[in-house]
């Protein structure tokens, strides 16, 4: 059934304002695709994040006007599909080269990158490389890397030269460089203090005290002797004085 020329423009207009972002778009072809495998060509297509439509070559080049992947759509020639993204182009020639080699009856013809147009043996080497977030990721190691290394070099040495002067002052490694050590003799240590010296003191303590009391005593008696009556030294007296009137009183042998 041929499209009037309304259609035709509505079609060509939802079919710009779906390339207006697009940033790349693989264009491929197809022979005897059932409704059940073109189904699981889109859900493949939608999964990369990118849009599917089989288009009309007059009506692509047209909607493809002022956009990014306008030189892709120009001049094509037989039945065309297109799949479109404003993402990631790795992942959608990922995604449509696995569903390809289990599908023989899709076909690539071009693509375009950025603007870039590429062939059928680029898409197969852009489906081989590393996607936008598998090369965020490396990209940030890459970046985090060195700082990486030279914290754990940093954190190493210190620990090393912990060990390494902790060994040599276990072996006396370096002894020889320390100061030499002053001669016992020069230094006059301070005698020490006797234990016995005080108990010396107080036994001098107390022999003075016994010493002091004897005195006492000796006092005590003298004074003791010294207030004794007269009376009762004059027998002593008396006696002295009869023996020598007695000695008197013998007539003398002759």
């Amino acid at each position: 059934m041929a499209l009037t020329r309304a259609s035709k423009t509505e079609k060509v207009g939802r079919l710009a304002a779906e390339l207006e972002h697009s940033t790349s778009a693989i264009i491929g072809t197809f022979k005897g695709l059932t409704a059940a495998k073109d189904f699981e060509l889109r859900k493949a297509v939608r999964g990369a994040g990118g849009s599917y439509h089989v288009v009309k070559n007059k009506l692509a080049a047209r909607a493809s006007s002022g956009t990014r992947i306008e030189a892709a759509l120009q001049g094509l020639k037989g039945v065309s599909a297109v799949a479109y993204t404003s993402g990631d182009p790795v992942a959608l020639a990922k995604a449509l080269s696995t569903w390809v080699k289990e599908n023989a009856e899709f076909t690539f013809k071009l693509g375009i990158v950025d603007g870039k147009l590429i062939n059928v043996s680029e898409i197969d080497s852009l489906a081989t490389m590393p996607g936008k977030e598998e090369l965020f990721s490396k990209l940030l190691f890459l970046i985090q890397s060195p700082a990486q290394r030279l914290a754990t070099v940093i954190n190493a040495t210190g620990r090393d030269l912990a060990v390494v002067i902790g060994q040599g002052v276990e072996k006396g490694k370096f002894a020889g460089s320390a100061a030499p050590a002053q001669p016992e003799a020069t230094v006059a240590d301070p005698a020490p203090v006797p234990e016995t010296a005080v108990p010396s003191v107080e036994a001098s303590a107390s022999e003075a005290e016994a010493s002091g009391a004897e005195v006492e005593v000796a006092h005590v008696e003298e004074s003791a002797a010294g207030e004794q009556p007269s009376g009762a030294a004059q027998p002593e007296n008396a006696t002295a004085s009869q023996a020598g009137e007695a000695a008197a009183s013998d007539p003398v042998e002759g």
